[in-house]
């Protein structure tokens, strides 16, 4: 048996026993007056109290029920705990998921909250150093918060206080689930002696405690012996010992109907027009019938009622959703689900957000000394302007003090590369220019392709079987580059991105190739436009993953600003190379940023993901080399008798005044 507070308990008791006890000895001093007889007042005469000060202490049953009574108290207060486990000191690793699933709200108020509280169970149940402890040493726990990365939110100890604020800190997200860096830092914490310990030393190997519903996404589902899906929670490089993790499942329910993918683009032969595609799935078992609406900056465009089939095999009922609307400005699309059955037992996925700027008409710049044939695919595709520049002319250009409407969305180069360049599209064919950052490291001749990425958006609908190259560059490109198509020992079509810059780099000249006679080449130059100039609008960057940091570049150095979302305003500060970084898109929703003296920004963060709308909690995992069953709630392992001394307390209280109300003493 433990005290939680014995000196407490001893404190009280040194100032309370005393006063009881000298009550007893104390007797008010009552004024004699002379009376006719004693013959009625001889129980008087036998007062319990005489009329000295003091008098010597008689053997009294109401003050032996007050003393156990007092001590019943005291011995309460000290928080005795009856240790029913007598092993040696244990430690442990609480490793609580706070990932978008586990917002749901199956069970009240939600899995997270109730993770928490089963985690504060465990707590409650670990010994705590003692002057009057039997046990040899304290037990000890840590606590590690994860979604899909990993935080420690306090390091091991035995405060028992410090431990339950570090739970109540963890905040829930929106994110995904991986558990492989939380395992890894929790078994890299948990070989190493405690701090708590006092350099005592420790070689007792942390038992991991996880809390979860198991829906973590880093690895293939498998089935159980019932045939109901579950998560594997970690690759198999991780090894565990038997026994080593618990997992205790959060969560009663599955039913879910959530926006899994989302997007809007204009057209762009006709900018104003545009079109998103979203899909909506059914993580149920009963078919939902839900409103799907759009909406542009809050007000309803479209509103489509449609029924999701229910679950099968395994398989989430999903509907693909088709919108179209004009769109001559720019504006947030919003488009949400609203289920009209109550089973939604998660809110994080059922909106979706798209940021679209205003439509841009297409002006392209060709720096050339004469190629026909990309003349006339360019002049094939549909620009507002198309400018020809020699390379002289390009040069000479100052892009700094040139007004916006003369700028240019995409600068082809063709057979050229600039010392310098601004900041923009390029697509170029010969070397590459130096701002690219890819250099030529040699000649090739007489290359064929061999291998090239259909399906990019670039050369979709593209065959390039036929493209024979009599001359090309071998290039070296930069690590954050794309290889697009390949010649035999180098790349003949490269997207790069270097210094807030875009390079689509063919490295041959078009002329001394057969691709100008080639259908595919116009259809080459249509893609490749398209893509760099929607590329340009950084509509990508305006619609990230939750987790994924936002990023601006070409911002004025030091410039200050905000940036307000959901439920919270966070200040940031562009850096000295003039590129703002902000990583705090933890939660779903709109963000909108201002920076003095420019036009604001708004992005958008949405969950997207089937593996987090799938709330059915899983009844096994199976992490690195271990199968884990999931363990009921947290029992307390160790008695508080506190209680008990309690009603022993109010029952002496009661045999008190029973005795005194029928005036017995010893």
């Amino acid at each position: 048996m433990t005290f939680l507070a014995p000196w407490l308990a001893a404190s009280a008791a040194a100032i309370a026993v005393p006063l009881l006890v000298l009550l007893y000895f104390l007797k008010l001093r009552r004024r004699e007056m002379p009376i006719s007889s004693t013959l009625l007042w001889k129980r008087a005469v036998q007062d319990l109290q005489v009329n000295a000060p003091f008098q010597h202490l008689r053997k009294n049953l109401l003050l032996l029920l007050q003393v156990l009574v007092l001590i019943a108290g005291l011995l309460a207060l000290s928080g005795p705990v009856l240790l029913r486990d007598g092993s040696p000191a244990k430690r442990y690793v609480l490793l609580i998921d706070r990932s978008a699933s586990m917002n749901a709200t199956d069970v009240l108020p939600s899995r997270l909250e109730v993770a928490k509280d089963e985690a504060g169970k465990l707590v409650a149940t670990m010994r705590t150093p003692s002057a009057l402890s039997l046990a040899s040493r304290a037990d000890e726990a840590m606590v590690v918060a994860f979604d899909e990365h990993a935080r420690v939110m306090c390091n091991f100890t035995s405060d028992k206080r410090q431990l339950l604020s570090a739970i109540a800190a963890i905040t829930p997200g929106d994110g995904g689930t991986r558990i492989d860096e939380a395992i890894l830092m929790a078994k890299a914490f948990g070989s190493a002696p405690g701090e708590a310990a006092n350099a005592r030393g420790s070689g007792v190997q942390a038992q991991l405690e996880l809390f979860s519903d198991g829906r973590l996404g880093d690895a293939a589902a498998h089935r159980d012996e019932a045939g109901a899906s579950s998560r594997p929670a970690a690759d198999a490089a991780i090894s565990l010992q038997e026994g080593e993790l618990a997992f205790h499942a959060i969560g009663s329910g599955g039913q879910n109907v959530g926006v899994t993918a989302m997007q809007a683009r204009r057209g762009y032969e006709n900018p104003q027009e545009v079109e998103v595609y979203a899909t909506v799935a059914n993580f149920g078992t009963d078919l939902v019938t839900c409103d799907a609406q759009l909406s542009l900056d809050g007000a309803i465009q479209s509103v489509q009622s449609v029924q999701l089939p229910p679950t099968a095999n395994d398989q989430p009922g999903v509907l693909s959703l088709t919108f179209a609307l004009e769109m001559p400005t720019g504006g947030v699309l919003e488009l949400r689900c609203l289920p009209k059955s109550s089973q939604n037992f998660l809110g994080s996925d059922d909106a979706a957000w798209a940021v679209l700027p205003p439509p841009r008409n297409l002006a392209v710049c060709l720096v050339t000394d004469g190629n026909g044939p990309l003349l006339s695919a360019l002049k094939a595709c549909p620009l507002e302007r198309l400018e020809v520049k020699s390379p002289a002319e390009f040069d000479a250009i100052d892009f700094g003090s040139l007004p916006p409407e003369k700028g240019y969305d995409v600068i082809v180069l063709d057979r050229h590369a600039p010392a310098k360049l601004p900041r923009g599209r390029f697509v170029v064919f010969g070397s590459p220019p130096a701002a690219s950052g890819a250099t030529a490291t040699g000649s090739l001749e007489n290359q064929v392709v061999l291998d090239w990425h259909s399906n990019h958006p670039i050369l979709q609908y593209v065959n390039m079987a036929n493209l024979f190259a009599a001359k090309a560059y071998k290039l070296s490109l930069p690590a954050d580059s794309s290889v697009l198509a390949e010649f035999a020992s180098a790349p003949a079509l490269a997207l790069v991105r270097n210094q807030g810059s875009l390079f689509l780099l063919a490295p041959f000249d078009c002329l001394e190739t057969n691709w100008p006679f080639e259908p595919s080449f116009v259809m080459f130059c249509y893609n490749a436009l398209g893509f760099l100039s929607l590329d340009g609008t950084q509509t990508g960057q305006l619609a990230l993953p939750v987790g994924a940091p936002f990023s601006l570049e070409g911002l004025p150095t030091q410039a200050r600003g905000v940036v307000t979302g959901p439920g919270a305003t966070t200040a940031v500060q562009v850096n000295a190379s003039g590129i703002l970084r902000f990583p705090g898109t933890g939660r779903v929703g709109v963000y909108r940023l201002e920076l003095a003296n420019l036009p604001a920004t708004t992005f958008a963060v949405n969950l997207l993901s089937a593996q987090e709308s799938d709330i059915k909690p899983a009844t096994r995992l199976a992490v690195g080399n271990q199968q884990v069953l999931a363990q009921a709630a947290q029992q307390k392992g160790n008695l508080e008798l506190w209680p008990w001394l309690i009603l022993l307390g109010l029952v002496g209280i009661l045999l008190e005044w029973w005795v005194y109300s029928r005036k017995l003493r010893l």
